[in-house]
């Protein structure tokens, strides 16, 4: 039976057997929402990057820029990493590159530790992701890229809910992912509420007045698309 393991920090992951595995990268806060939004709207890809200095270089090809730091716009690109400006329709077609605090550096370290398959989760698509997962044959790692390397509530409950919708299908040895399925569980009736008391909700709340960007990251299923890696560029398998 496959095993399924979950990761609460990208600084854990060297710890971990990342080769030949299937590494969910989850960055609820947003950067795996606004990614699948991005593709519900008709992007046609994805190039994540470390840095928004490396981000800055692909205008010259004809990339629609975008990158945050510390979960502000960087002034001169194009996009943030809201997932209310991946809705706009004249992105339909585009080429993003992306860069972000967390989630895209989430996605570097799983590259470089030899993962086979790179797939985006987030609640918008979390039945899409759930029903592809059950129907590949490799281990799964649920890869939570936190805050600065540091544990966070949002993404570690969407592992758990992850290990609640598919765990029956795996051989589960891994505290973290029993952990996780847990607070999801004691607490899948007032998700809301307990995301809102997070560090990084919280911030938001002071930056960002005119868009709530917590509801709308944690709506479910209303973006049935499943972004994965091939030959560097995030494309939507769906």
């Amino acid at each position: 039976m496959r095993n399924l393991e979950v990761v609460i920090s990208p600084a854990l992951l060297p710890f971990y057997n990342v080769k030949g595995k299937i590494v969910v990268i989850i960055d609820i806060l947003r950067a795996t929402s606004s990614m699948c939004v991005a593709f519900k709207t008709g992007v046609e890809k994805i190039l994540t990057l470390s840095s928004a200095e490396e981000c800055k270089l692909f205008k010259e090809f004809n990339f629609v820029i975008a990158a945050e730091k510390d979960a502000v716009k960087v002034p001169g690109f194009d996009l943030g990493n809201s997932p209310f400006e991946f809705e706009n329709p004249l992105l339909e077609g585009k080429s993003i590159a992306l860069a972000t605090t967390n989630g895209t550096k989430a996605i570097k370290y799983a590259e470089e530790n030899g993962a086979l398959n790179i797939v985006i989760g987030s609640f918008l698509n979390i039945d899409t992701l759930c029903d592809w997962l059950n129907n590949e044959q490799e281990d799964v790692l649920l890869l939570c890229a936190g805050w600065k390397n540091k544990f966070n509530l949002e993404d570690t409950l969407f592992a758990g809910a992850v290990v609640n919708k598919i765990g029956t299908n795996f051989k589960i040895d891994c505290d973290s992912a029993l952990s996780s399925e847990l607070l999801y569980k004691q607490n899948e009736n007032q998700l809301e509420l307990l995301i809102r008391q997070s560090s990084h909700a919280k911030r938001f709340s002071l930056i960002h007045l005119n868009t709530d960007d917590v509801k709308y990251c944690i709506q479910m299923n209303t973006a049935p698309v499943l972004p994965i890696l091939k030959d560097k560029y995030f494309l939507n398998n769906i």
